[in-house]
C-alpha cells in the first residue's frame, strides 16, 4: 500500500478515535472520518498484542490491507478509516476475514449494500 493511503500518526489516530464514527462485528472495529484534504481513503491498522504473536499480527495486517486494495474502486474515497482486529480474526483466513471487512464496511455505507465480492 502506497504511504500516501496509510495512517500512521498518533495524532492522526486520536483525531479519528475522537471525531469518527464507529462500526463492529465479531471480528472488527472500523473508524470513519470524513477527510475533504485527500482526495482518497486513508487506512490505519491496529492490531493489539493480546491476538497473538508477532507473527499473527502481521498476518492479519497483511489481510486487510489487502482487502483493502481489492476494494479500492469499490469503497468511499472521502474517509479516512481505522481497522482494529478482534480476537476471533486469528483463527480466520484471508477470504473470511475479506468477507467479514466486507461486512462491517457495508454496515457503514462505506461500501454499496448490493456490493457482491468477487475473490
Amino acid at each position: 500500500m502506497k504511504k500516501d493511503y496509510r495512517i500512521k500518526s498518533n495524532k492522526d489516530f486520536q483525531l479519528i478515535f475522537k471525531n469518527g464514527r464507529s462500526f463492529a462485528n465479531r471480528q472488527f472495529i472500523v473508524y470513519l472520518y470524513e477527510n475533504n484534504s485527500v482526495n482518497h481513503f486513508r487506512l490505519g491498522l491496529s492490531v493489539s498484542k493480546k491476538i497473538g504473536n508477532a507473527v499473527t499480527r502481521n498476518q492479519i495486517k497483511r489481510y486487510v490491507r489487502q482487502a483493502f486494495l481489492k476494494l479500492q474502486n469499490d469503497i468511499d474515497a472521502k474517509y479516512d478509516y481505522i481497522v482494529i482486529a478482534r480476537k476471533p480474526v486469528r483463527d480466520m483466513n484471508y477470504h473470511q476475514a475479506k468477507s467479514s471487512l466486507i461486512h462491517v464496511l457495508k454496515i457503514a455505507k462505506a461500501i454499496p449494500r448490493n456490493f457482491s465480492s468477487n475473490p
